[in-house]
């Protein structure tokens, strides 16, 4: 509720208001038409999660860096038959007795990419390696179809 309306305008409701944290119509509205903690979450791993991709004549692709990560903290998959999506988890060191953090820089958390892969992508035919901190996942080309060779009919006389 809002006090103003009743002509009580005081800093003491004022900051009773913000103490209880009382939304306001606006607030209301947005907090419908907001996006759920899961999409937030998502969409913060993607975009904190660079790569680079090229175009080899027989494959694609993708280069994303992951120091610091072992295979088993790396999940690629393939969903929907087209959408490679490469994610996993980069996990806090445990403190050790008698040591504390002064500056903590380096990104911990859960990190994900999608990718819509080409028509001419062979799902069947993916490959990942890391080495050295960097992820590569290798996508090999469907081969194009040989062009159709024209086909002669004989012609028989009646």
């Amino acid at each position: 509720m809002d006090f103003r309306v009743m002509g009580l305008e005081s800093p003491l409701l004022h900051t009773l208001h913000h103490m209880m944290d009382l939304p306001d119509d606006t607030v209301l509205e947005r907090t419908f038409n907001a996006p759920t903690r899961t999409y937030v979450r998502d969409a913060k791993a993607m975009a904190a999660t660079p790569a680079d991709i090229k175009e080899y004549p027989n494959s694609y692709v993708f280069v994303i860096d992951m120091p610091g990560l072992k295979s088993g903290d790396i999940k690629v998959q393939v969903e929907d038959d087209n959408v490679l999506v490469i994610s996993g988890e980069r996990k806090r060191e445990e403190e050790k007795e008698g040591s504390k953090y002064l500056r903590m820089e380096r990104r911990v958390g859960k990190f994900m990419r999608k990718f819509s892969l080409p028509e001419n992508a062979n799902t069947e035919a993916i490959s990942a390696m890391c080495h050295d901190g960097v992820l590569s996942v290798t996508v090999e080309k469907v081969p194009p179809p040989e062009p159709k060779k024209p086909r002669t009919i004989e012609v028989k006389v009646a």
